[in-house]
């Protein structure tokens, strides 16, 4: 059973959690704030940590310094909770070694998806033998399921600018554009499409926050020809602009 360890101060979004992931069939522990996160999470190993980032005694930025620091809990994905929009602390947070944000108050279906597609990918890149059985949230996913996603996803990856269409990846992995829209649902909880974009834009995310490259580079290199579309899906799934991304950076490493 996929275990989450859930870590905020507030006892009432602890419980909303909690009581949300039990009913999609994960095992949850919770914390009360930063520094009894890190030692349940030494302690249990949970396979993703949802953290709040204003917590008494420790912070979420802090506690997840601490967790990348600790050989034994550094592979753990670690998801902010915030009700904040700053730029400065979503880009912190990156630096800080999270892999995403979701905002307060909870939009569940959100919460679902972001689980789904970071669990998904997590096992993707750990587990060499691809007959394996993964759970998401609300399906099963069979061997092949997994297959076929691995394929799309090496395709995906090893081309941002020319992504084959559906019917296009169906061929090259040997399915129908039916099977392959229903194995990408169950592993990761999109769409192709959607998929596809997700992709796009963390690469696009990883290449601001690791790179100089000026933006319209980053954007054609993740497949957007035109800038403007590319910073509209881009402040819509991170909360803040390519630019404002890149200038925090900046700040954030001039002061350091």
């Amino acid at each position: 059973m996929t275990r989450i360890l859930v870590v905020d101060d507030h006892a009432s979004d602890r419980s909303l959690l909690a009581d949300f992931l039990g009913q999609q069939g994960f095992r949850v522990y919770m914390a009360s704030d930063g520094l009894d996160g890190v030692n349940k999470a030494r302690a249990c190993r949970p396979d993703l940590i949802l953290m709040d980032i204003s917590m008494p005694r420790c912070d979420g930025m802090s506690a997840c310094r601490q967790l990348k620091d600790d050989p034994a809990t550094r592979e753990i994905p670690v998801i902010f909770l915030t009700a904040s929009c700053h730029p400065e602390e979503r880009v912190a947070g990156l630096e800080a070694g999270a892999i995403d944000y979701i905002t307060k108050p909870f939009h569940f279906d959100e919460v679902r998806l972001r689980l789904a597609i970071h669990l998904t990918l997590e096992l993707e890149s750990s587990v060499p033998a691809p007959m394996v059985e993964i759970a998401t949230p609300g399906t099963e996913a069979t061997s092949l399921d997994v297959a076929l996603f691995r394929q799309v996803r090496a395709i995906v990856l090893g081309n941002f600018v020319d992504v084959p269409d559906v019917e296009t990846l169906a061929r090259q992995t040997s399915t129908s554009a039916r099977r392959l829209s229903l194995a990408l649902k169950r592993c990761t909880g999109l769409t192709v499409f959607d998929y596809v974009r997700e992709e796009r834009l963390r690469e696009s995310k990883r290449m601001l926050l690791e790179t100089d490259s000026d933006i319209a580079t980053i954007a054609m290199r993740v497949g957007y020809t035109n800038g403007a579309n590319f910073s509209t899906a881009f402040k819509a799934r991170f909360g803040i602009s390519p630019t404002d991304m890149r200038n925090s950076r900046d700040r954030n490493s001039a002061l350091r």
